[in-house]
């Protein structure tokens, strides 16, 4: 993507913009790329606060962005939350009330700064430190790193928490949200699951105190969702419920500090003899586990279906969480122990169509790699741009959060991938239905049509970020 200097944004002086990351590294990456756009394209002083949760990826990533001396970071210490919160609470809960418990520290840490905050903006989860903002009396907004139909979900909440009585699932039609398309009941995020459950809680407030900021920015762009953002800002549907203005400054992904060339490992090795567009490249995300079975029956469709592969592995999951490694990812690089969960004979024969990886692998450096032609993925929004902004179709295989939205944007609306009739979120998806999934994403008129359309949404979206494009643009206004 083109950069774009100073002058360009007409800046008349230096801001210096305060940034607040919550835990995991599927939260801080967003709002590290979004620091470094603030940076480099408007001449801005940025400062992220981060609170680091115990992944080594995690650290390995806050470590390379700092080597660019393009931001300072500063870590908060993570606050003991074992007294507040039960064990095997959700992990929105526990992220929700490690952001309440960091507040006072991160307010110090603020006040403390040599050179005051002139703009304030906090993630999804840091909502409850927008006042801090008004101690300082400078502008507070608030960075969705998803997109604007889960802002949509988000902020009509407090309206669904009075009209619905009983269980969402238990409704017998979808949920209307204003302007947008029909919520159906299987994509109702996680947290709207059980209404007694503290995570419900946690959420609804999201949904009352967002629309309390001076803006709201999406890791979206405007010609990617035309009709919500319209919906979103029309007072008539909406001017009751959020009057905050919305700024699309999306996609904003990762970007590998270093051409592909100089990473030669043995993957990449393996991926330069391989055919154009052949591999399919299997992770799930930061957070995201299967079971013993599931990963056997993924093992075996994969061998059914005859496709050259890149597997990112992690230890099955022993409880009913799909998320179980969002504060740890990058812990568990065992490959031996790995390969004993795998069925007999799988690595033998996958030591010529593919490759297994240790629970975490460089994703935006192998999928701009030009031998890789899909993605199965679990759907989180940041894989997803990742994806897109590559040119690389999908098998949808959401697990938990948001993702069965997302899913069904990339399946329904953008055309762009392909999924399983079964929800993987609550039954193991055969061998036979993954070998279907895969011929028809790698092999078919089916797979070659997807891949046609979502190069189209590539190129929409490094339009996007062009010196006259829409989130170059939404950026532009946001820093005046």
């Amino acid at each position: 993507m083109a950069l774009v200097f100073v002058s360009d944004l007409e800046s008349e002086m230096v801001t210096h913009v305060v940034l607040l990351s919550s835990p995991g590294l599927g939260h801080l990456t967003p709002v590290l790329e979004l620091a470094k756009r603030l940076a480099t394209l408007s001449n801005s002083k940025v400062t992220i606060f981060v609170v680091p949760s115990l992944s080594a990826a995690e650290s390995l990533v806050i470590q390379s962005f700092m080597s660019l001396n393009l931001c300072r970071i500063i870590l908060l210490p993570p606050p003991d939350i074992s007294h507040l919160v039960h064990a095997d609470a959700a992990v929105v809960t526990r992220i929700v009330v490690i952001m309440r418990e960091i507040k006072p520290a991160f307010s110090s840490a603020v006040s403390a700064l040599s050179v005051p905050p002139t703009l304030f903006i906090v993630d999804l989860f840091g909502y409850e430190s927008m006042d801090i903002a008004d101690q300082f009396k400078i502008p507070k907004f608030v960075y969705i790193p998803s997109h604007a139909g889960f802002l949509a979900l988000t902020l009509y909440l407090p309206v669904l928490d009075k009209v619905v009585k009983g269980e969402y699932v238990d409704e017998k039609d979808a949920l209307f949200i204003p302007g947008c398309r029909p919520l159906q009941l299987e994509d109702v995020v996680d947290p709207m699951l059980c209404r007694s459950d503290q995570q419900y809680l946690e959420y609804l407030n999201m949904g009352i105190k967002i629309p309390m900021a001076d803006g709201i920015l999406l890791n979206t762009w405007e010609e990617l969702e035309p009709a919500t953002l319209a919906a979103l800002r029309d007072d008539k549907l909406w001017g009751g419920i959020s009057k905050a203005p919305i700024y699309p400054v999306g996609p904003t992904v990762t970007t590998p500090n270093r051409p592909i060339d100089s990473n030669k490992s043995e993957m990449f090795l393996w991926l330069d003899k391989q055919p154009s567009e052949s591999v399919l490249y299997i992770s799930f995300g930061s957070g995201g586990i299967l079971t013993k079975e599931q990963m056997r029956e993924l093992a075996l469709g994969l061998e059914l279906s005859q496709q050259r592969f890149i597997w990112v592995v992690r230890t099955p999951v022993v409880a009913k969480s799909c998320d179980g490694s969002f504060f740890t990812v990058g812990n568990d690089c065992n490959n031996e122990r790995l390969a004993s969960y795998l069925p007999e004979g799988f690595l033998d024969w996958s030591n010529n169509m593919g490759l297994i990886i240790s629970d975490w692998a460089p994703q935006v450096e192998i999928l701009r790699h030009q031998s890789v032609g899909g993605f199965l993925s679990h759907c989180g929004w940041n894989s997803t741009l990742e994806s897109m902004t590559h040119g690389v179709p999908l098998i949808a295989w959401p697990l938990y959060a948001e993702q069965r939205m997302n899913a069904t944007l990339l399946v329904e609306e953008l055309k762009i991938a392909v999924r399983s009739k079964t929800l993987p979120s609550k039954e193991i998806v055969g061998r036979e239905e993954i070998k279907s999934m895969v011929k028809r994403l790698m092999v078919d008129e089916e797979g070659h049509a997807m891949r046609a359309r979502v190069k189209q949404f590539k190129l929409s979206g490094e339009k996007a970020w062009n010196h006259n494009g829409s989130s170059f643009k939404a950026l532009a206004q946001l820093m005046r």
